[in-house]
C-alpha cells in the first residue's frame, strides 16, 4: 500500500437531518405522532466524507452550507475532513425531514437549498487546483455534475459517482467517464430501464453492456452486494444483523470502500470493510451518528464469522 493515500475531492451535499421516530411511515391524510426527534448533520455528501474520514481516508469536501448551520461545518473538520473549500453562504442550507420507523425503513423529504447554488467557475476552480493523482466523488444531492465530470476527466482525476437520490436526468450525464459506479437496485434499473425486481445478473449484465469500462459496485441491502469489472465479478453476501435505521447504510459503506480503495487495498477487501461499516451503522440511529471509524470496522471483523465471497 502507498505510504500517504491518494486524495479524495467530494462535490457532495451537506444538510440539516431532521429526523422523526415514528411507529409507521405517515400515511396519506394521516397526523401521526413521532415518539423521538433529533437534528443532525446529514446529507449524502457529508455523510460520505465522514465515513470516508472516520475510515482513515484524506478527504477534502466541496460544498455550500448557510452560514447559521456553521456548527455542521466544524461536525466535519472535528471528524477530519478538510473543509476549505466549503463555501458558508447567505442562503438557506439543504435540509431533509426524515420519518423512521420501528421496522427501520426511511422516507425522507430533501430540499436542496445551498447545495444547488454551485456556478461552474466555482467547481472550474476547485478541480483546477485538484491533485490529478486523486479521486472525484459524487452524488445526487449538488447541481453541476455534468460539469464536474467533464472537467475532472480532462484533468485526469478518476471519478466515483453514486447517483441517489435517482431522477431521469442522470441519464443525460457523461457516465463512461466515470471509474466507479456505485448503485442500488432502484438505480441500477432506472439506467438501464429494466424492472427494480430484476436480478442482479441481469441489472449487472445491462450495465455492464452499457457502461463497459466502468468498475460497478452493486449494493443489494440484506442480499449482501456484488462488484463487477469487464470479466470480473465477486458476490459478497451481507451479515446478519438487527437493523435499527438504514438512513446512511449506503453512503457508510462508500466512504468505506473509498478509503480502502485510496490506501491501495484491493477489491475483496474494500467490499469486506465497506460491508461490515454498513452493518454497524444500520445497527445505530441517525445518518452522520451511525457512521463508524475504522477501529469499529477492525473489531467487526476479528470478532464475526468471515463471510464466502464468490467469484463467477
Amino acid at each position: 500500500m502507498p505510504d500517504t493515500p491518494r486524495p479524495l475531492y467530494n462535490l457532495g451535499s451537506i444538510n440539516i437531518d431532521h429526523v422523526y421516530r415514528v411507529p409507521h411511515l405517515v400515511r396519506p391524510g394521516e397526523t401521526l405522532a413521532s415518539t423521538g426527534y433529533q437534528q443532525v448533520l446529514g446529507g449524502k455528501g457529508a455523510n460520505q466524507s465522514l465515513a470516508m474520514a472516520l475510515a482513515g481516508g484524506r478527504v477534502e469536501h466541496w460544498g455550500r452550507l448557510g452560514l447559521s448551520d456553521d456548527w455542521a461545518l466544524r461536525q466535519l473538520t472535528d471528524a477530519g475532513v478538510g473543509a476549505e473549500a466549503v463555501d458558508l453562504v447567505d442562503e438557506p442550507s439543504g435540509h431533509a425531514l426524515i420519518q423512521v420507523d420501528d421496522q427501520a425503513e426511511n422516507a425522507i423529504i430533501l430540499y436542496p437549498g445551498a447545495n444547488h447554488g454551485f456556478a461552474n467557475a466555482d467547481i472550474d476552480t476547485r478541480i483546477d487546483n485538484a491533485d490529478p493523482s486523486g479521486w472525484l466523488l459524487l452524488q445526487n444531492e449538488t447541481n453541476g455534475l455534468a460539469r464536474a465530470m467533464e472537467q475532472a476527466h480532462a484533468r485526469g482525476l478518476s471519478i466515483a459517482f453514486n447517483p441517489a437520490p435517482m431522477h431521469a436526468a442522470v441519464n443525460e450525464l457523461p457516465l463512461s467517464a466515470c471509474q466507479l459506479l456505485f448503485v442500488n437496485r432502484g438505480e441500477a434499473a432506472a439506467l438501464v430501464n429494466l424492472s427494480e425486481d430484476s436480478d442482479a445478473d441481469a441489472l449487472l449484465m445491462a450495465l455492464g453492456e452499457r457502461l463497459p469500462g466502468v468498475e460497478l459496485v452493486l449494493t443489494l441491502g440484506g442480499d449482501g452486494v456484488c462488484y463487477q469489472h469487464g470479466d470480473t465479478r465477486l458476490v459478497l453476501p451481507a451479515y446478519r444483523v438487527e437493523a435499527r435505521d438504514t438512513t446512511a447504510a449506503g453512503d457508510t459503506f462508500i466512504g468505506h470502500f473509498m478509503a480502502a480503495r485510496l490506501a491501495g487495498s484491493d477489491v475483496e477487501t474494500c467490499l469486506r470493510r465497506a460491508s461490515a461499516a454498513s452493518a454497524i451503522c444500520v445497527q445505530r440511529e441517525g445518518a452522520a451518528p451511525s457512521i463508524p471509524d475504522a477501529h469499529a470496522v477492525d473489531k467487526a471483523l476479528a470478532e464475526w464469522p468471515a463471510l464466502s465471497l464468490t467469484r463467477h
